[in-house]
């Protein structure tokens, strides 16, 4: 059982305890938390949490995490459509509803079970073995480009192009209404939603710097055709920075508010371009994933109500 604590700053005074953890732990819901106070796993000033408690500055939060066991993770014989393959890495164009990775509800069907089946034990292991060759992720619901890693130094080498925002990403996406400039960008910070635990949000308060560029293809009666660039990689990032700036993307359930009048499954986003250099050989690899059917028909259809 490990254990972890924090000293609570001046910005988290008057907060709840379980509140105060989430919010420094991305990684536990509320409700996990909730449950580690219930099993008296959660202490103020080394005095076990009982119900509802608030923290002041300085005070010493501890809590003890129990030793998880992870599934194992098992091969399928999933098809790929790979972008380029060599010994270090391998790009893939992910199909709409298929998970990155292993996670609560989703153990099989996913791309890793794709690629532990393709790649056999070639995949590298610092994100362990629910996550083998995952240095970066896209939605279930978003399609195109993903880069996994067939190795440690691979992985440490794209890892570093990604912390360094030296990675091309290219995303196209059609979102609501009609964008007035040409191009713009959306500097925001975004962090957990304050209340729903499943949502990222615009967050000033505890929210990273994000910065999403973006530029007009098309313009269609009621929606917009666009590029966005990603200088950071934020979860969700474009579909939060679009829904912050009133644009939305058609299809997303989850930022949108919006009933869609089209037959989509989940936001209209594609991972396009993905431009890296080669961790081994230095030469810069320019993968493109074409757009989806779904995608192509959809700016057809718009074509034509203009």
């Amino acid at each position: 059982m490990d254990e972890f604590r924090f000293q609570i700053t001046e910005e988290l005074e008057g907060e709840r305890v379980d509140k105060c953890v989430s919010m420094l732990v991305d990684s536990l819901s509320r409700s996990f938390i909730q449950k580690l106070i219930r099993d008296g796993k959660v202490s103020v000033n080394d005095k076990p949490v009982k119900g509802s408690c608030r923290v002041r500055t300085d005070d010493e939060v501890a809590f003890f995490l129990p030793e998880t066991v992870e599934p194992a993770i098992e091969p399928e014989e999933i098809p790929l459509d790979i972008l380029y393959e060599d010994r270090d890495v391998i790009v893939v164009n992910k199909p709409k509803g298929m998970v990155v990775h292993p996670a609560a509800g989703h153990y099989s069907g996913t791309l890793v079970n794709a690629l532990m089946y393709h790649c056999g034990k070639e995949l590298s292991g610092i994100n362990g073995v629910m996550r083998p060759g995952i240095v970066h992720r896209i939605d279930r619901d978003t399609t195109g480009a993903l880069i996994v890693c067939k190795n440690d130094l691979a992985h440490n080498a794209i890892a570093e192009q990604l912390r360094e925002h030296s990675i091309d990403r290219r995303y196209r996406a059609v979102c609501y209404g009609v964008l007035k400039e040409d191009e713009g960008t959306v500097d925001k910070p975004i962090g957990r939603h304050p209340t729903d635990r499943k949502k990222m949000a615009v967050n000033e308060r505890n929210g990273r710097r994000a910065v999403t560029h973006y530029r007009v293809l098309e313009r269609f009666d009621g929606y917009s055709y666009i590029e966005c660039v990603l200088e950071t990689g934020r979860t969700h990032q474009i579909r939060v920075h679009m829904a912050s700036i009133g644009h939305p993307l058609l299809g997303d359930e989850v930022y949108s508010g919006r009933k869609c009048p089209f037959r989509l499954t989940g936001q209209t986003l594609h991972a396009m371009t993905l431009g890296f250099v080669h961790p081994s050989t230095g030469e810069y690899i320019l993968a493109e994933a074409p757009l989806p059917e779904y995608f192509v028909r959809l700016i057809e259809l718009l074509r034509q109500k203009k």
